[in-house]
């Protein structure tokens, strides 16, 4: 569900301007488009974010993977440290070029041969001197350099022995001063009253309301008008509310206008997560570094992650694939057999499958939502040619011998439902030019049902990747003789295995990232009509520490 918002307009006394925003944001409810302000105030507390952001860098990098530090310094005592260790390496690789420019003519006194040579004596035969005399002897140079290497390495142990917690511990606050700095630019004076505007959840009013009450504040509250964009709050049901981090992590909402597609996307996601990775194994490992991190992760994201593991524990189970080599008690079960048919026509059935079933499912749920609207009668239609593409798909690919004739009877009643109520009369002047991308339309539904079968393309090579290395590792041992040579090749084969395995388990987590969420996030949200435009909401509020 997407949550009701109300547009706001607050009026407070302008002396008062300061007070009523540390109430707004105390009550924590009110959204505020904050993107827009960038006066003096604003840039100031950003400027002092990002040299916060800075100071953690250097010191980090300092540090290196070495021990935490324990000395307290400020954010501006780390920048200057930083700026006198960069000036510190820019003179010593200046003067390591001089070194190198002078060092050919040996260690000879410059002031000595100025002198002779300001006497007119000729020292040509003596020694080989530079057009241009270095300002020391060369080991003065080198002594000089010696004390700025000492220098650098004093700075680098300086900030590396930098305590970065409290600056760390100063971000929430900082990241407060910018929105409050921003929110009171956006404040509107008219003489004597200041306005400021937002979103609330229609929920949260009569907080509002208490608050203005006792702070003296003027609301007016109405409906969001067709032109505005209110910020997305969606709440989907409490089994299915840890989502909501996942979409925030993608950085994606819906507009607020259309549909909170929590539930589908978790079950579906869920599925995709544990096709996509293919190996029961390398579920077990997700699972036991999720439940090993249990205390450490926000709850939302420690239930999602838990779901997805199991879903592919699961999935190694039913197709018996556990760091690519089978388990032997498993290999009775009937999907076992089922899934490793060796033309592959079950698992890319599978898909096809999957497919169809979930952009049917968003064709369906727009059907319901418009009744009884005559344009329900058009998204019927379209699950019914999906259905239909989901028959001539596997025709194709040779799964299906022929496309029966409910079929066509089922296209040709779909594609008539389509046509006549996609768009009404009364639209047809601004929008019948739709209806002339009807067959394109069609074609496209064909691809993204065909689309799926990377679910079965990309877990067969994480299975085949895994099955090579294990290959590579075992045939090391197996073409050794003597003992100390299988020792030897025992080592090189857990390297490879561990190795081996980590990399395509990496390789796993890329193709979630990249198939799984395209799956959710284009093709069916494009036939839910969802186009990922939204705002989330972000209420004006203090940050958790």
């Amino acid at each position: 569900m997407i949550v009701k918002m109300l547009h706001l307009d607050l009026l407070c006394v302008a002396a008062e301007v300061d007070s009523t925003l540390e109430g707004l944001r105390s009550l924590g409810a009110v959204h505020l488009d904050l993107s827009s302000a960038q006066g003096a105030e604003v840039s100031s507390a950003k400027g002092d974010a990002a040299d916060a952001e800075k100071a953690v860098r250097f010191i980090l990098k300092a540090r290196g993977k070495g021990a935490e530090g324990s000395v307290r310094r400020t954010i501006s005592e780390v920048l200057d440290l930083q700026k006198s260790l960069d000036d510190k390496k820019d003179s010593l690789e200046d003067l390591n070029r001089e070194i190198a420019k002078y060092e050919p003519f040996g260690d000879f006194d410059p002031e000595l041969a100025k002198k002779l040579l300001d006497r007119g004596i000729d020292l040509a035969g003596v020694a080989e001197l530079p057009e241009i005399l270095p300002p020391k002897r060369l080991s003065g140079m080198k002594s000089d350099a010696a004390e700025l290497k000492s220098s650098i390495e004093a700075d680098i142990s300086g900030l590396a022995a930098t305590d970065e917690k409290a600056i760390v511990a100063s971000f929430p606050e900082l990241a407060e001063r910018i929105a409050f700095a921003a929110a009171k630019e956006l404040m509107l004076e008219s003489g004597a009253v200041s306005v400021i505007s937002g979103w609330i959840p229609a929920r949260r009013l009569d907080d509002l309301k208490k608050t203005a009450s006792k702070d003296g504040w003027g609301l007016l509250t109405r409906e969001a008008e067709s032109d505005e964009s209110p910020p997305t709050l969606i709440e989907p049901p409490k089994l299915f509310r840890p989502m909501r981090v996942l979409f925030e992590g993608l950085g994606i909402a819906p507009a607020y206008t259309e549909s909170d597609v929590s539930v589908p996307f978790m079950c579906y996601f869920s599925l995709f997560f544990a096709m996509l990775v293919g190996d029961g194994a390398y579920g077990s490992i997700f699972l036991l570094g999720t439940l090993a991190m249990r205390k450490k992760l926000p709850r939302s994201w420690f239930v999602l992650l838990t779901v997805f593991s199991a879903s592919t524990v699961i999935w190694g189970v039913l197709s018996n694939t556990w760091f690519g080599a089978q388990i032997p008690a498993l290999a009775s079960l009937p999907t076992v057999h089922w899934l490793a048919d060796p033309s592959y026509h079950n698992m890319m059935l599978l898909c096809f499958t999957i497919g169809v079933s979930h952009l049917m499912l968003a064709r369906l749920w727009n059907g319901v939502c418009r009744l009884p609207d005559s344009t329900a009668i058009a998204e019927f239609g379209w699950a019914g040619i999906l259905l239909f593409m989901y028959l001539v798909t596997n025709s194709i690919v040779g799964i299906f011998p022929a496309i029966p004739q409910w079929g066509f009877n089922m296209f040709y009643a779909s594609l008539a439902g389509v046509f006549l109520f996609s768009v009404k009369p009364s639209e047809f002047k601004t929008r019948g030019a739709e209806l002339g991308m009807l067959p394109l339309n069609i074609m496209s539904a064909l691809g993204d049902i065909i689309s799926y079968v990377r679910l079965f393309a990309v877990g067969l090579a994480s299975v085949k990747v895994a099955e090579n290395f294990n290959s590579m590792a075992t045939g090391l041992v197996a073409g050794a003789d003597e003992m100390w040579v299988k020792a030897l090749m025992a080592v090189a084969m857990v390297a490879i295995l561990v190795v081996g395995h980590a990399l395509n388990l990496a390789m796993a987590g890329l193709s979630i990232l990249v198939h799984a969420v395209r799956l959710n996030t284009l093709e069916f949200s494009n036939h839910k009509g969802v186009s990922w435009s939204g705002t989330a909401y972000s209420p004006f509020k203090r940050k958790k520490v």
